[in-house]
C-alpha cells in the first residue's frame, strides 16, 4: 500500500548503485587491461549498453509485475510457479549469498591492510563485521537501508568522481590513442569482464515493495542507477588509463585507482581511494542482503520456498535473511572464494537471460519491443559465452562449484516440491 512505502526513485537507485558499484571497479581494471590495453573505456561503454538492454527488459516487468520477489517473478510470470522458478530461486539465493561474502571478504582485506597491517586473520575479522552489521541495519528496516545506502552511495561516488576529474585533468591523451587499441574482438572479449561491474542492478527490482508506485517509479529507478554507473565506470576507466601505462594498470592490480591518484594527490589519493574501498564494499555488502526478505516472503506466498524462509523472529528479524547472513558468514570465514569468483557473475548472466526469455512469453501484457529483447537476449548471451570460453575454461574449481551449485538447487526445489504436494496439493499457480 502507498502508505507503507519507504522509498524514493533516488533511493531504489542507490540500492543498485550501491549494489554495483562494489569492489569490482577496484579489482576489474587491471584484468580488463590484459584483453583490452588501455580501450577498457569502450568495453565499459559496451557493457553498459548490454545493462541498459537487460535493464529495458527488466524494468518493463518491475513496471506490469511490481513485487517483493523482483525478478524472481518475472520468471514465474513467464514460466509458472513449477520447478524451473523454484530452481531459478535456489540458484539466485545460493548466488547471492557466494556473491556477498566475497564482497565482504574484500572488505575485510581492506580494512586489515589499512589498520592492522593486512593480518589475514584480521582480514577474516572484519569481514565478519560488516556481514553482521549491515545484517542489523536490514533487520531494522528497509528504511534505515535506504538511509545507509544513500550516505555510502554519496560518499563513494563523491570521492570517484574527485578521482576521475583529478585524472581526467592531468592524463596523457597519447596513452589512449586508438593506435594503441588491441583488435576489436579483444575489445568485445574484455566486456565479458566489465559487464561484471554492472551485475547488481538485478537488486533494484526487489525495491518495487517500499515504493509508492513501482509501475512508474521503477524503471526511473533502474535507468537513473545504469547511467550513473555507466557515466562512472567510463570517466574512471578513461582517467586510469589515461594516467597510467596498460602495463602499470595490470601490473598494480587492485591497486590500480590508488596509485593512479598517487601522481596528483599523493598518498592522501592512496588512503582516499582505500576508504572508497570501504564505503563501496560496505554499501555492496548491505545491498546484497537487501532482498532476502522479501524475496523469502514472497517465494513462501507461492510455495516455492518453505514457510520457514518468511518467518519473523521476534517479530522483526526474517529468517531468509538470517539464513543468508550465516550462509555469508560461514563461506567467507571457512572458503577461499577467490577459486570460485565467477560463479555469481555466471549464474547471474544465467539467470538474466532466463528472465527475457520469459518476457517473451508476457510481451503483450508488457507491451515491450520485441528486437530490444532480443537484442537484450543476444547480447547478454554472447557475454555468457565469451565469459565461459574466455574465462570460466581455465577455471576447473569455479565450474565444479556451479555445478553443485546447479545439483543443490535442483535437490532443494525437488524436495522441498514433493513434500509440499503430499501435505497441501499442487503449488498455487503452477502449470
Amino acid at each position: 500500500m502507498p502508505s507503507q512505502a519507504k522509498f524514493t526513485v533516488r533511493q531504489a537507485a542507490f540500492i543498485g548503485v550501491g549494489a554495483m558499484v562494489g569492489a569490482g571497479i577496484f579489482a576489474l581494471l587491471g584484468a580488463a587491461g590484459e584483453v583490452a590495453g588501455s580501450a577498457v573505456w569502450l568495453s565499459f561503454v559496451i557493457a553498459g549498453i548490454v545493462a541498459i538492454l537487460q535493464g529495458y527488459s527488466f524494468a518493463k516487468l518491475g513496471a506490469r509485475y511490481p513485487s517483493a520477489g523482483g525478478l524472481l517473478e518475472y520468471v514465474a510470470k513467464g514460466f509458472g510457479e513449477g520447478h524451473v522458478t523454484g530452481i531459478t530461486a535456489w540458484l539466485v539465493y545460493v548466488a547471492n549469498a557466494i556473491v556477498t561474502a566475497m564482497v565482504a571478504v574484500s572488505f575485510g582485506s581492506y580494512a586489515s591492510a589499512m589498520f592492522a597491517g593486512g593480518n589475514a586473520a584480521w582480514a577474516k575479522v572484519f569481514a565478519a563485521f560488516i556481514i553482521i552489521a549491515m545484517t542489523a541495519v536490514n533487520i531494522v528496516g528497509s528504511t534505515l537501508v535506504a538511509k545507509a545506502q544513500t550516505v555510502i552511495v554519496y560518499v563513494v561516488l563523491g570521492i570517484l568522481v574527485i578521482f576521475a576529474v583529478v585524472t581526467i585533468a592531468n592524463m596523457q591523451l597519447s596513452l589512449l590513442a586508438p593506435s594503441g587499441y588491441p583488435p576489436f574482438r579483444d575489445i568485445v572479449s574484455s566486456v565479458a569482464l566489465t559487464f561484471f561491474a554492472f551485475l547488481g542492478f538485478g537488486i533494484i527490482t526487489f525495491t518495487a515493495k517500499d515504493l509508492p508506485d513501482p509501475g512508474r517509479q521503477l524503471p526511473r529507478a533502474m535507468f537513473l542507477a545504469l547511467g550513473i554507473a555507466t557515466v562512472i565506470y567510463i570517466a574512471i576507466a578513461v582517467g586510469v588509463f589515461g594516467t597510467l601505462t596498460a602495463e602499470q594498470v595490470i601490473s598494480s592490480g587492485g591497486t590500480a585507482l590508488a596509485v593512479a591518484a598517487e601522481p596528483s594527490l599523493g598518498m592522501a589519493g592512496y588512503w582516499m581511494m582505500s576508504v572508497t574501498a570501504l564505503f563501496a564494499t560496505s554499501g555492496a555488502t548491505n545491498a546484497g542482503l537487501y532482498p532476502a526478505p522479501g524475496l523469502c516472503e514472497r517465494l513462501a506466498q507461492t510455495g516455492q520456498f518453505p514457510p520457514l524462509m518468511a518467518r519473523k523472529l521476534g517479530g522483526r528479524a526474517s529468517a531468509g535473511l538470517l539464513i543468508a547472513a550465516a550462509v555469508c558468514l560461514v563461506l567467507a570465514l571457512a572458503f577461499n572464494l577467490d577459486a570460485i569468483a565467477s560463479i555469481g557473475s555466471a549464474v547471474a548472466l544465467l539467470v538474466f537471460i532466463f528472465i527475457t526469455v520469459a518476457h517473451f512469453r508476457v510481451r503483450t501484457e508488457t507491451r515491450a519491443n520485441v528486437v530490444v529483447l532480443g537484442l537484450a537476449v543476444a547480447s547478454a548471451g554472447a557475454v555468457l559465452l565469451t565469459f565461459v570460453f574466455t574465462t570460466l575454461i581455465h577455471e576447473p574449481v569455479a565450474i565444479l562449484a556451479l555445478l553443485v551449485i546447479l545439483v543443490v538447487s535442483i535437490a532443494l526445489d525437488l524436495a522441498w516440491k514433493y513434500r509440499y504436494t503430499h501435505r497441501a496439493g499442487p503449488l498455487p499457480g503452477a502449470h
